[in-house]
């Protein structure tokens, strides 16, 4: 059997070393048909668009994202065609929740607001821990769960002091998420007649308009912004990332937490698919022995210091998410 495999998915390639194939690891970016001719599976992350001009013709019998999202993926046609899929739906979301926790840290906001929670999957629900365990009042919608509390986004346009969005990127269907963020959503911001606190995207870029988001904190429709995901990636918005309060490259859902819970769903997808033994679960690696812990959230994980870094050389924004440095959700 033969596994090609982004070479910047961490912790995976001890487990796949135990199983017997032929594993190459090549830069997702950089995938391209001739690498997957003969390949059995193909294991990715964001940076690989898995559809017909990658895998038509191909012996790719199965495609793993080590990710939540699928919007690299053309599902459609790799079902029509017989290629079983998979993702790795919640693997990240309390890294996520660490990171929006850290986030509103850094930017005290800790008291007295109430936070819009847009998308209440996996992720949005450890967000809304994360809002309980601080003692923050919510508002959440999602309009694919019949939860009677929850409420119209139009609601949380009108009373949230944070928005934070946590949808998957959809271009069809009544409740699409391509520029949910738009022209209306903002001109309803604008008369509400006070300004939202802080506006947060760790979703996927595509989801706010970037340009009218920047027009809204130049004038005071919005205090603060936390951004993680962008259009255009890795060339990114210059003038979003210089104007926004935590700038980071994609690497909410980034903790060795996250990483090794994906790991270990891709590999166990992999030898249901294909009926090989299991190598063993991938556990993350221990905090450094000289870390210290003082009884805070930021001192496992700040998200200044990511923000410093691609603020610093916002070029090297593949090479940031590519090397992302060892950050752990518990000591």
């Amino acid at each position: 059997m033969k596994i090609i495999v982004d070479d910047k998915i961490p912790y995976i390639r001890e487990a796949l070393d135990r199983i017997e194939a032929d594993v190459e690891y090549i830069r997702g970016a950089d995938i391209k048909p001739a690498d997957v001719a003969d390949a059995d599976a193909l294991i990715v992350r964001t940076r690989t668009r898995c559809d017909r001009h990658l895998l038509e013709g191909s012996k790719v019998e199965f495609v793993a994202t080590a990710t939540i999202g699928i919007d690299h993926l053309d599902t459609e046609w790799l079902g029509s065609t017989g290629i079983h899929w998979v993702n790795c739906p919640g693997c990240n979301a309390s890294s996520v929740g660490q990171y929006v926790e850290t986030s509103l840290m850094r930017l005290s906001l800790t008291s007295g607001v109430t936070v819009g929670i847009v998308g209440c999957g996996h992720v949005g629900k450890e967000v809304k821990k994360v809002c309980e365990r601080m003692g923050l009042k919510m508002l959440i919608n999602d309009p694919y769960v019949a939860d009677p509390s929850y409420v119209s986004l139009d609601d949380i346009i009108r009373h949230a002091d944070i928005i934070t969005f946590h949808v998957p990127l959809t271009y069809k269907g009544g409740h699409h998420t391509h520029m949910m963020a738009d022209s209306g959503f903002f001109d309803r911001l604008v008369s509400r007649g006070r300004p939202l606190e802080c506006i947060i995207n760790t979703s996927r870029g595509g989801i706010i308009d970037e340009k009218l988001l920047i027009r809204a904190l130049d004038r005071g429709v919005i205090k603060h912004a936390v951004i993680d995901t962008w259009e255009g990636e890795p060339d990114i918005n210059r003038q979003l990332m210089e104007r926004a309060d935590i700038a980071t490259p994609h690497i909410a859902g980034y903790s060795a937490d996250g990483k090794v819970k994906a790991d270990n769903m891709v590999i166990d997808a992999l030898c249901c698919h294909f009926g090989i033994k299991n190598p063993g679960e991938v556990v993350p690696p221990p905090l450094p022995d000289d870390f210290i812990y003082k009884g805070s959230a930021l001192d496992l994980y700040d998200p200044l210091v990511d923000s410093q870094k691609l603020k610093s050389h916002p070029e090297t924004f593949e090479e940031q998410r590519g090397c992302y440095p060892l950050r752990r959700e518990k000591v």
